[in-house]
């Protein structure tokens, strides 16, 4: 019998013992070949034969490999240093918001020098007196010709022109804020760090400078006074201007004259006319231009015919058709309170009274 190693038929022949040993795992002779199991792999199986399609790259050195760590690292850095600069050198960048100033205020009333003319014909009381060539309501605050400044477009100078005279509708015109049953309408229009003044002012009125009502808009007591023409006579100017980079500043200066006469009366009840001038200086920075909102820095009221005796803090409590003022002067005022505001009183001249 053969080794293990010898063809079916035995050794070659002329190679004793199988040939040489070192040849005996790669040499075959014919009856070996033909004794041998021949298999083909199917296509699937040579798709799947276990030499890869894809050769390995040889790994990278780990000098290069450094070198482009390094180089990621600083392009990093340096675009996280130039957002940083950007951010702080942006020219765009919203400035740090400012605490508004407290609202200064003054209201002076103005006390008739005669009886109080009247007549239940309003529009005879109109017609006789200074205001017969005002417009009425909203129409008479007029917005002026606007133009950009060196920092605000001429869209942001007409919002705050709009916003401004707004204001003046709803805290000088609104039926519902004169009777003294509201104030939202007021209040959503300033800007959001005044509102803890404002909610005072209507919660503890003080006649202060600070915390009167009658500062912020106009309102008569309910008790006494009502509404005789709603068509309230209205002239006046607005205007704007820029004080910086961040900030522009409306003043508006209207005289508003209201037709009154006394609460739960009959129309034909005799009707008498109501002189209130208003100056207010408004504030506005970017965020109260895109809210729509404003600060109210200053206001100054001069109203009449009114009682230099009567708190006008609170309420407006006008004299009316057929009434004369009071003698004595305004409420006293302490030199030696601190906090309080001087009280002050004027007179109404009669030129500004219907000449009936």
């Amino acid at each position: 019998m053969g080794g293990p190693g010898d063809p079916p038929e035995g050794a070659p022949e002329g190679t004793p013992g199988g040939g040489e040993e070192e040849y005996r795992s790669v040499v075959f002779d014919e009856s070996f070949v033909r004794a041998a199991r021949l298999q083909e792999f199917s296509a699937q199986e040579r798709i799947g034969d276990h030499t890869p399609a894809v050769r390995r790259r040889p790994p990278m050195r780990r000098g290069l490999l450094s070198r482009q760590a390094l180089v990621l690292v600083v392009l990093i850095a340096v675009a996280f240093g130039t957002a940083i600069y950007m951010g702080v050198r942006h020219p765009y960048q919203t400035p740090v918001a400012q605490h508004p100033e407290p609202l200064r205020m003054t209201v002076i009333p103005l006390a008739p020098q005669s009886r109080v003319p009247g007549s239940a014909d309003v529009d005879a009381l109109y017609a006789h007196s200074p205001a017969d060539q005002f417009r009425t309501g909203a129409e008479g605050i007029t917005l002026p010709a606007s133009r950009r400044t060196a920092h605000f477009s001429d869209s942001q100078v007409v919002t705050a022109l709009t916003t401004a005279k707004d204001y003046l509708v709803e805290s000088s015109l609104d039926p519902d804020v004169l009777t003294g049953g509201a104030s939202r309408s007021v209040r959503i229009l300033l800007d959001p760090q005044q509102l803890d003044q404002f909610d005072q002012s209507f919660q503890h009125p003080t006649a202060d400078g600070r915390h009167a009502p009658t500062g912020w808009l106009v309102r008569f007591d309910p008790t006494r006074t009502e509404l005789a023409d709603p068509k309230i006579r209205v002239q006046g100017t607005l205007t704007a201007a820029e004080t910086d980079s961040d900030t522009l500043e409306v003043s508006a200066d209207h005289t508003f004259v209201y037709a009154l006469r006394p609460t739960g009366s009959q129309e034909t009840a005799d009707a008498s006319l109501f002189t209130l001038r208003r100056e207010l200086h408004f504030r506005f920075d970017r965020d109260d231009l895109r809210m729509h909102q404003a600060e109210l820095l200053v206001s100054y009221v001069q109203a009449g015919p009114l009682a230099c005796a009567e708190d006008s803090t609170n309420h407006l409590r006008p004299l009316l058709a057929g009434e004369t003022a009071k003698a004595g002067g305004p409420a006293g005022t302490d030199p030696f309170a601190t906090g309080s505001a001087t009280a002050l009183c004027g007179s109404l001249a009669a030129s500004a009274q219907p000449k009936l």
